[in-house]
């Protein structure tokens, strides 16, 4: 079975862990591991975060998209906002982050939490990041079940 759910959101602070519970509870319900559903919650506070601050361009400057899909083992979750867009950061291995930066760790906290990370800009304006993590469920998850 497969689930996916998608919101349009404003570029408000207060859109951030609405998504964050929305995610949560989507995932507690389907029954995966929390450990999983946290790690995945918390990489897309850091992408809806980004959308806030970076998202917001002169037709658009009032929303940003979030799309999650549960399908088998894998989550895909996208954020999309209508901002400039950005030259995405190189990962090299075991750097999680710039220790004296104000700004710009969230991106490394994403590829940190999930098993594939990918950053592009989209065709016209804004940016697009989406992120994959590998699931693991809880024993009575009602998904396994069906």
């Amino acid at each position: 079975m497969s689930i996916w759910w998608s919101l349009h959101l404003r570029r408000e602070a207060a859109s951030v862990p609405l998504a964050r519970r929305l995610l949560l509870g989507a995932m507690e319900t389907a029954g995966v591991e929390p450990d999983i559903a946290y790690e995945l919650s918390l990489a897309l506070s850091e992408a809806c975060a980004n959308a806030v601050e970076h998202g917001g361009g002169p037709d658009h400057a009032g929303d940003y998209q979030v799309t999650a899909y549960l399908d088998g083992e894998i989550c895909r979750i996208e954020v999309t906002d209508h901002g400039p867009g950005f030259v995405p950061p190189a990962f090299p291995a075991g750097v999680t982050g710039p220790h004296d930066a104000e700004h710009g760790r969230g991106l490394f906290l994403i590829n940190a939490l999930a098993d594939r990370v990918r950053f592009r800009n989209g065709p016209e304006e804004g940016a697009v990041v989406t992120f994959d993590k590998i699931l693991k469920w809880r024993d009575d998850a009602p998904l396994l079940s069906a």
